[in-house]
């Protein structure tokens, strides 16, 4: 059903983009040559696996794999340019190039094109991931031929473990904010000086108070985790940097 293209020069095609509401062109030269590119395809924009699980990872590892010797990390799926930019959005992937293979032409020369009329998809990408160097692929990660949608080996992780067996991912810190709040203000400020990437989980009409308390156990703001450990307050959250 699918073919390995370890080896193998990527095809030479060019996709129909979108980007600030027009058309762009581009080639296969443009992505690929003269950079080492993580690539991922996957069956479809929005479909579950793909935003919950698929995208966000490598968009979580991005980071890393850049510090591992990575260029640019592409997500390719059998849709058009205008899906493909609204899922952009829509998944705040800022650090992933979604490039749209309407007709399939790329994955139908990868060997991935496949056949999913009985989900109603028509013909779609096959999941993978490969590690192209300068047009050519180096390693191909190559979903199951199994019933269904398998999701065992083109995650983000896997690929990071291919580049570099002892990198390390990164811990993602998330602060719980309250509008107003100088407290919360210096923690921002400590971790922006710090150059962590972070979330911001601000109080308003569904995070409240008691959300606070259910999750930290504490009743004043800011609290602050990271990688799942509670730091607790911009004083702890100072210490813990120190």
């Amino acid at each position: 059903m699918t073919q390995d293209m370890t080896g193998k020069t990527v095809p030479q095609v060019t996709f129909r983009a979108r980007a600030n509401n027009d058309w762009l062109d581009i080639s296969s030269d443009e992505l690929f040559s003269g950079k080492t590119v993580v690539l991922f395809a996957l069956p479809g924009a929005f479909t579950p696996t793909c935003s919950s699980t698929h995208v966000p990872r490598y968009n979580e590892l991005a980071g890393v794999l850049k510090d591992n010797g990575v260029d640019d990390i592409v997500c390719l799926s059998v849709n058009d340019g205008f899906v493909m930019e609204s899922w952009q959005k829509d998944q705040k992937a800022e650090n992933i190039r979604f490039i749209p293979d309407g007709n399939g032409e790329f994955s139908a020369q990868m060997g991935m094109l496949v056949d999913k009329s009985d989900l109603g998809f028509g013909k779609r990408s096959w999941r993978y991931s490969m590690l192209v160097r300068d047009g050519v692929v180096e390693k191909m990660f190559i979903e199951p031929d199994l019933p269904g949608d398998p999701f065992e080996v083109s995650d983000a992780d896997t690929m990071l473990n291919y580049l570099n067996p002892q990198a390390k991912a990164p811990e993602f810190i998330s602060l719980f904010s309250k509008p107003g709040c100088p407290h919360c203000a210096r923690a921002k400020a400590l971790l922006n000086e710090k150059g962590l990437a972070f979330e911001v989980i601000e109080m308003n009409d569904e995070v409240t108070s008691r959300s606070l308390r259910a999750v930290t156990g504490q009743g004043t703001w800011p609290q602050v985790f990271v990688g799942g450990r509670h730091i607790g307050s911009a004083d702890d959250l100072a210490a813990w940097l120190a």
